[in-house]
């Protein structure tokens, strides 16, 4: 029997039931840390189809696991579900057009994420089932990648180490295994106290914490001249102290996120913003508390993985449109800023002979959406985001891959992502994602020197171990809450 071939067509057969769970989760859009229909909904979904489910694992209310299956090979898949503030968008449209004013909507495509990685855990199960083959298969619920790092808070409880190997996806405009690596992450929130007074009347009686927050951004931007070209800061204001000019702002906060090669390079960073954000207490006689909000690792490949997927992203090929779909992706396209004639692919330019290839295919193809696999070929690109998957890699051989749910070049965090991941276009990625992902795992089941080789290159690329961004004590927290 072709167990792979099997699995794959259970997955076609289920086809409506996970796109229709990536509907649903994106029509929730809930924010990180606060994804609880969408949990409620996987879950509901893996008891239905035989799954032993958990909820609220490692103390995170909205994170679960759906395991099926029992002795090792473990293999971990990965969803996500969370959405991002301000993105709500009428799904479907060309033009931009709020569903819920001011609402949140799923810009970087984690309904889709979390619907693909279920599709995945469902065919593995049914090839565990046929096989009869000693291995398991759990499906985690990872909430709050966009800002609550439920992967790393995993991590510091020790989840990952339990897993043989971990595999995911994410959507994007190009059909790719990803490689390299990404930047560790580290999210503080200073809130500052002060003393209100009349501004006019009596300013000598207050004390402004919104000074003290602007005092701290004066500072972090004449440290930017002082910092690794690694690195990088950003910040968004939180409180800037009510809406009344005429009062001495008593209360003020911001969130930074900062950002460098490696956790404990970052940390010297953090050590540096913090003294600018305890001298501006100082400064302004006011009162500082420090809230660590969340933190990430960057990622460490694994390119035996690298290639096992390769080999099944070739085998199921890339997601295919008909006209309707190239004519929706073709007025989305024009709706955004995009450099004319730019590449695919996050590692096309690394290397020549790949960037040859790419390009003659591009340019023989509709180049709005691309509907063909970047050959892979293993890299040292260090990309300047962060993912807490990079916790995941620490602990455990890691691999994940990109499917096209989006046209060519579409900004990531967009409301045309959003638009885009209600229609077709985003139901054919997800299928895909699940399928590659299926048959990597079944090759893990089947071969298990395959996995042996994935451990030999975990082993020495993590032999430095791994440092936690995530301080003993600290629990999930809502920024500004």
């Amino acid at each position: 029997m072709d167990f792979k071939f099997e699995s794959m067509k259970y997955i076609d057969d289920n086809r409506d039931l996970v796109c229709d769970v990536s509907k649903k989760v994106w029509e929730y859009a809930e924010l990180s840390l606060m994804e609880y229909k969408s949990m409620e909904l996987f879950c509901k979904v893996l008891e239905e189809c035989g799954f032993d489910v958990e909820k609220g694992i490692c103390g995170i209310e909205t994170a679960f696991s759906g395991s099926f299956g029992s002795g090792k090979p473990i293999i971990g898949i990965l969803a996500e579900y969370d959405a991002l503030s301000g993105l709500s968008q009428v799904g479907g449209e060309t033009e931009k057009k709020e569903l819920v004013k001011g609402g949140n909507g799923h810009g970087c495509g984690h309904s889709m994420l979390g619907a693909g990685s279920l599709a995945a855990a469902l065919g593995i199960k049914k090839y565990l089932e046929s096989s009869r083959k000693s291995g398991t298969v759990i499906l985690y619920g990872c909430p709050g990648e966009e800002g609550g790092a439920g992967k790393a808070f995993m991590a510091r409880e020790g989840l990952w180490s339990k897993l043989d190997a971990a595999l995911t996806w994410h959507p994007g405009d190009s059909n790719e295994v990803s490689s390299g690596s990404s930047t560790s992450s580290i999210q503080i929130e200073y809130r500052y106290k002060g003393v209100a007074s009349h501004a006019a009347g009596c300013p000598e009686l207050g004390r402004s914490a919104l000074d003290a927050v602007e005092l701290l951004n004066i500072g972090v931007q004449y440290l930017r001249e002082h910092i690794p070209k690694t690195a990088s800061v950003h910040y968004a204001m939180i409180d800037g102290g009510g809406v009344s000019p005429n009062v001495v702002q008593p209360t003020a906060s911001v969130l930074y996120m900062i950002r460098d090669t490696t956790v404990k390079n970052n940390l010297k960073l953090v050590d540096r913003v913090d003294n600018i954000a305890k001298a501006a207490a100082l400064m302004t006689d006011t009162t500082m508390e420090r809230v660590f909000i969340d933190g990430t690792a960057d990622t460490v490949p694994n390119n035996e993985l690298e290639k096992l997927m390769y080999e099944n992203f070739k085998y199921v090929g890339a997601p295919k449109y008909d006209e309707g779909e190239i004519e929706y992706a073709g007025k989305l396209k024009q709706t955004y800023d995009y450099i004319p004639d730019e590449l695919p692919g996050s590692g096309t330019n690394l290397n020549s002979e790949i960037k040859n290839q790419v390009e003659k295919i591009y340019h023989s193809g509709n180049k709005i959406i691309n509907d063909f696999i970047i050959p892979h070929v293993p890299n040292d690109y260090r990309s300047p985001g962060s993912t807490d998957v990079g916790d995941v890699s620490w602990l455990t051989p890691t691999a994940q891959i990109r499917v096209v749910c989006y046209p060519h070049n579409s900004p990531g965090h967009s409301w045309q992502n959003v638009s885009c991941g209600i229609t077709s276009i985003a139901d054919k990625g997800l299928i895909v994602a699940g399928k590659v992902i299926a048959g990597t795992a079944i090759d893990i089941f089947e071969d298990p020197s395959l996995l042996e080789k994935a451990k030999k290159e975990f082993i020495e690329r993590t032999k430095e171990g791994y440092t936690c961004p995530i301080p003993e004590g600290v629990s999930p927290i809502v920024p500004g809450s």
